[in-house]
């Protein structure tokens, strides 16, 4: 808590007029110890003898009446009387003291010591440890009022610390505390928890004073001024302003203090108006949550919010009144959270931690406006709170995204008279809604009353003519309500510390969901063969169950396992409903609920394993808004969480079957039924539990319900939308939109999971594998999951300590060639990985398997996937190896491989050809066909870049011609401009050009006029012409071609023509750079023109024509004066 050194201010004026002189006579004098009175003197135990009436009559009388009431009902109160009121006031449990100084509960912290750093952090820990370590001093109790000084011992890096400290209380509750340690916090300091456990452990210690107007009202004028006189010397520096002011308006006959009759007591106990309620600094309580929500997630806060969250359900379990307050508090600094209007502008939605405390925040409410003893004008103020908030512009709501158009189902109860539904007129729903809607509630119907308070409310004299709304036909109570909102009534007495009272209506819940059960499955048998006809798709419920924000499944689970662990002290809270009963208090019965109401057999676990069954299976529509679809996953995660820590026993295993059955044929009642809604929430997680639970037990049930629970529907695009009607209870939603699941991803994971689950299970039972793959290639729709199930059963199939099994093998095989199927015309990152796998599935499986795709090549791969990977990975030696083939096999596998190959070259020349050519090359006639067909789309359908490709291979296999004929058809599709001087394919134009020259003249003159034709760049054509100047024609040819050893002349074909057009190259050249050009360009073209004047000069009269373009330069672009003087610099 936030201590303060100043005292609080005196809750009540004192006025004791009516003792007189011989009233004081004779009483004890001040100074005896607490409890001190005669009777008790020397006793040594309680149980030595009977409690004296006066401890009983004032113990009952500290806990319920404020003391300004007693001393207004008696005129005059003997001295032993209020000493034994002001003793019996002080709190006597630890209990609430621990629940103000940390977060965990009181049971589990008073009397043990620490087990963890930071538990030992804890004021209450810390306050234990001061008091065992004897740092309590001066303890002495004046009236209501506590004060001592706590020492806190020095340590390494603080010096010793003494603490003042003070507590008031009232009716066993600590009203106010202060201490000079000056610590902020929401709870009470160590200090201030020390002190106060001295008084609870050893009261007969502190010395007890009635309240010190009784004192001042035993002292004569000269012993009052004595008094008053000492008091300010004492304190002179701190109360003499005001003992002076006082005077001064004491002394005052018009003074405000001289019209009031009496004077405060800070000691005299609560006055009549006070409220009764342990002390809870709201400032600090305000500080700390607007701390935590700043943090906006960090540093533990959302931890510590949801801690404080806890401390208002243990303080509504206390029944403490400051469960409401606190909760009222933490509202307000949440709606002032500045996030909500800034999300709110920018379109974007609250963190998921954020929203989960939120959805907290609205069921605490809920608990809080469903209080079975709630008084009607404390239920009025909290309405008018929640609608205020409701009413704010940026208050979330209920679905996290926008507001559904579900009618008003929290109160639709079987009593009173029913109204109109408003759900086309309701805007939203917002996290409030629920509390608001819920303060319509009410606890007077008498048969709720008998099931919460009585353990024998049964009826045994019912025949079918009763009304069926509240016996079964076993005479067993049942309540119909809406189920959250009867679960909502379970929370709010398990919070309000009503466990048994919980698990008796807990009980009736679920005895009246498995009658309903039991009524849908019987009339959907009744008329299976016209709704199966009809193809009715309806579904039960608007509102399903699991990931409902109230959590109805969660709550019956909870209340039905928890209760054995309830503690004893809570176990005797009882609820009295005497006010709305006229038969009175209920009849107390030794029988726990626990053993009413059950089949034989049964317990309270299998209770709640049923239920979550019940739960967990309804068929219900996926709720709008990725926030609620994201509820739905985790709500249910959860469930199955909780089931999986239960031990199945033969009990339970029967109630598995039991509603496994249930789920196959109850319809469009069960999410596992033949009749499935379109946008129904999919059964996947939830039957992957069942089946692993079935499995070693009903293997044929489990598979049943595996394989029903496959289907997706909403991904179906054929998918019926339904002859919506109504039969019989079956509340149908219209299908007004189109789906947007965001959790989609995840539920096709679930569905996968459940398949992988199934083919494990499946290895080696032919049969069932079978119809296992009918079901994944039938419901499963994502390629990338399927994979994945490929992959799973290929591991399972080839594991190293067993031979592979051969069914699976195939299993897994003919899911890859599914996946190679489905992604063939479309786009996958991991398609290239899928067919690497799928080849080294096939070459698991056998030659069959990679003859097989390699037969059908076109339907799985395409033809660069085919020759790139497929081909080549069957021709390669490890292959061969893995397979263990024969030269028979080998030659009719390789010439599979080749066919393969060039029917994908004819297919896709520009990117097979080469890979066809290279797969061929063992056999000739394979070769020449890749040849031919590379020359056929040579026309039309290559370019330059592969052509040249394919030239440079043939070149390296020892065609030469081959590759001269495969650069010659290249050059055709070559255009070098003028300014392309870094082209990519300049390489392969020069190495054509010394391919043609080192074959022989002809080849020479015959590609020159190509080069001619297609190369414009000025200085690519003169290093061709250099290149062929220097060595003569043939010297490097093959074939053992002769030639003559002589250079080619440059005045003659075909060098005459290459030499022409390099010049004409170069001017061409020239002029366009001169267009454009730029001063820090100049000297770079000077030594253009100096590689020019080289090409120039190789012509008989070239130094003729370089003058001539010279003086020609400088005629045409005398303009540029400073270009044209460097110009006749270096050429003259």
């Amino acid at each position: 808590m936030a201590e303060r050194v100043q005292q609080p201010p005196a809750k009540r004026l004192c006025c004791r007029t009516g003792y007189n002189a011989t009233c004081r006579q004779g009483q004890r004098a001040a100074g005896a110890p607490c409890g001190g009175s005669a009777s008790n003197q020397g006793e040594s135990s309680k149980t030595q003898s009977p409690e004296t009436l006066l401890d009983i009559a004032a113990r009952k009388v500290a806990e319920k009446w404020p003391f300004q009431r007693v001393e207004e009902r008696f005129e005059r109160i003997p001295e032993p009387v209020q000493r034994r009121i002001v003793y019996w006031s002080f709190p006597r449990s630890e209990r609430e003291i621990c629940m103000y100084s940390s977060f965990n509960t009181g049971g589990e912290e008073i009397g043990s010591s620490g087990e963890s750093s930071d538990e030992t952090r804890l004021p209450f820990r810390r306050g234990i440890a001061l008091l065992e370590s004897g740092c309590v001093d001066n303890v002495l109790q004046v009236g209501f009022h506590l004060s001592g000084t706590v020492r806190e011992p020095a340590t390494s890096s603080e010096p010793e610390l003494v603490c003042n400290v003070s507590v008031s209380f009232d009716r066993c509750k600590i009203t106010a505390v202060t201490c000079s340690c000056g610590n902020k916090d929401i709870f009470y300091c160590a200090h201030v928890v020390a002190l106060s456990l001295y008084r609870v452990r050893t009261p007969e210690q502190v010395k007890l004073r009635l309240p010190i107007s009784e004192t001042l009202f035993q002292m004569n004028r000269d012993q009052l001024q004595k008094f008053v006189q000492y008091l300010i010397t004492v304190h002179h520096t701190e109360v003499l302003p005001t003992a002076q002011k006082l005077a001064d308006e004491i002394l005052s006959q018009n003074s405000e203090i001289n019209q009031v009759h009496g004077a405060p007591d800070p000691t005299a106990g609560a006055s009549v108006d006070d409220e009764n309620c342990w002390h809870l600094d709201e400032e600090q309580v305000q500080e700390q949550v607007k701390l935590f929500l700043s943090q906006g997630g960090y540093h533990g806060s959302g931890k510590q919010l949801n801690l404080l969250f806890g401390k208002v359900r243990e303080m509504l379990k206390m029944r403490d009144s400051n469960g409401a307050r606190m909760l009222t508090l933490i509202t307000e600094q949440f709606m002032g959270d500045p996030r909500l209007a800034l999300w709110r502008q920018q379109g974007t939605t609250m963190t998921d931690k954020y929203r989960q405390l939120w959805d907290e925040l609205g069921a605490l409410w809920m608990c809080i406006v469903l209080n079975p003893h709630y008084k009607p004008e404390q239920k009025g103020f909290w309405l008018r709170q929640l609608r205020r908030w409701n009413s704010v512009d940026v208050c979330p709501l209920e679905d996290g995204n926008h507001g559904s158009e579900l009618t008003n189902l929290t109160n639709a109860l079987p009593q009173g008279a029913p109204g109109a539904p408003d759900s086309l007129t309701r805007p939203h729903r917002t996290v409030f809604t629920r509390a608001i809607e819920a303060c319509d509630l009410h606890w007077q119907d008498p048969h709720l009353q008998h099931i919460i308070t009585e353990d024998h409310y049964t009826n045994y004299c019912y025949h079918g003519n009763l009304d069926s709304s509240l016996f079964d036909a076993r005479g067993w109570p049942m309540w119909h309500e809406h189920v959250p909102t009867a679960c909502a009534r379970v929370d709010a007495l398990r919070s309000h510390g009503y466990p048994k009272e919980a698990l008796r209506l807990a009980i009736a819940i679920v005895n009246t969901l498995r009658r309903q059960q039991q009524k849908q499955l019987e009339f959907f048998r009744a008329h299976k063969k016209e709704l199966l006809h009809k193809g009715i798709t309806s579904v039960t419920n608007l509102e399903g169950w699991v990931g409902h924000p109230l959590d109805p499944i969660g709550t019956l689970f909870s209340t039905l396992t928890e209760t054995g662990r309830v503690s004893e002290d809570s176990a005797t809270a009882m609820l009295d409903f005497s006010g709305f009963l006229g038969s009175g208090r209920r009849t107390e019965h030794p029988v726990f609920p626990s053993q009413r109401f059950l089949e034989e057999g049964e317990s309270l676990m299998s209770l709640a394993v049923e239920t979550a069954l019940i739960g967990l299976g309804q068929q219900r529509v996926m709720p709008d808004g990725l926030y609620a679809q994201e509820k739905v996953c985790r709500n249910e995660e959860q469930l199955l969480a909780k089931l999986q820590e239960v031990d199945l026993d033969d009990t339970l295993v029967k109630i598995f079957r039991k509603q496994a059955v249930f789920l196959l044929e109850a319809g469009p009642y069960s999410g596992l039924g033949e009749l499935l809604y379109r946008e129904s929430v999919p059964m996947h997680t939830f039957a992957k539990y069942l089946f692993t639970s079935l499995l070693p037990h009903d293997a044929e049930l489990a598979y049943k319900i595996a394989l029903r629970a496959m289907r997706l529907p909403v991904l179906e695009s054929t998918a019926p939308s339904g002859d919506l009607s109504r039969p019989h209870h079956i509340v149908s939603v219209m299908p007004n939109r189109l789906p947007r699941w965001f959790t989609l991803s995840h539920i096709e994971t679930q569905q996968c999971e459940l398949a992988s689950t199934m083919l494990t299970a499946a290895k080696g039972d032919a049969r069932k594998l079978e119809t296992v793959l009918e079901s994944i290639q039938k419901n499963i729709h994502s390629a990338s999951h399927i994979f994945k199930l490929a992959q799973d059963a290929f591991k399972i199939a080839t594991l190293m300590d067993s031979l592979p099994d051969i069914t699976l093998l195939k299993v897994s095989l003919e899911l890859g060639l599914q996946v190679m199927r489905m992604t063939l015309s479309t786009l996958n990152w991991r398609r290239r990985e899928m067919v690497r796998w799928l080849v080294t599935c096939a070459t698991e499986a056998g030659v069959f398997a990679l003859d097989s795709i390699m037969q059908n090549w076109f339907t799985l791969f395409t033809p660069t996937e085919a020759t790139s990977v497929v081909a080549s990975t069957v021709m390669s030696n490890s292959t061969i190896v893995r397979l263990h083939l024969d030269c028979h096999q080998q030659e009719n596998l390789a010439n599979s491989a080749r066919t393969l190959a060039l029917q994908c070259a004819m297919k896709d020349p520009q990117n097979c050809a080469l890979s066809a050519l290279t797969l061929c090359e063992k056999d000739h006639i394979a070769f020449e066909t890749a040849y031919q067909i590379v020359l056929d789309a040579a026309a039309t359908g290559m370019n330059y870049t592969q052509l040249f490709t394919i030239a440079r291979y043939m070149e390296h296999r020892g065609y030469p011609m081959r590759a001269y004929k495969l650069a010659t058809l290249a050059m055709t599709h070559l255009n070098l401009s003028y300014n392309q001087d870094t082209h990519p394919a300049i390489n392969d134009v020069l190495w054509a050009c010394a391919l043609s020259h080192s074959l022989g003249k002809n080849e020479l003159a015959s590609v020159i006029p190509l080069v001619v034709k297609s190369v414009k760049c000025a200085t690519v054509l003169s290093d061709i012409l250099r290149r062929c100047t220097l060595t003569t024609p043939g010297m490097v040819a093959l074939h053992s071609r002769r030639n003559s050893g002589k250079l080619m002349p440059l005045d003659k074909a075909p060098l005459r023509q290459l030499l022409d057009a390099t010049i004409g190259a170069y001017i061409n050249t020239t002029h366009s750079r001169l267009t454009h050009i730029s001063p820090r360009h100049y000297s770079e073209f000077i030594e253009f023109l100096s590689k020019a004047r080289e090409t120039f000069l190789m012509a008989h009269d070239g130094h003729i024509q370089f003058t001539q373009f010279i003086d020609n330069l400088k005629q045409i672009y005398k303009g540029k004066k400073k270009l044209m003087m460097l110009v006749r610099e270096r050429f003259g």
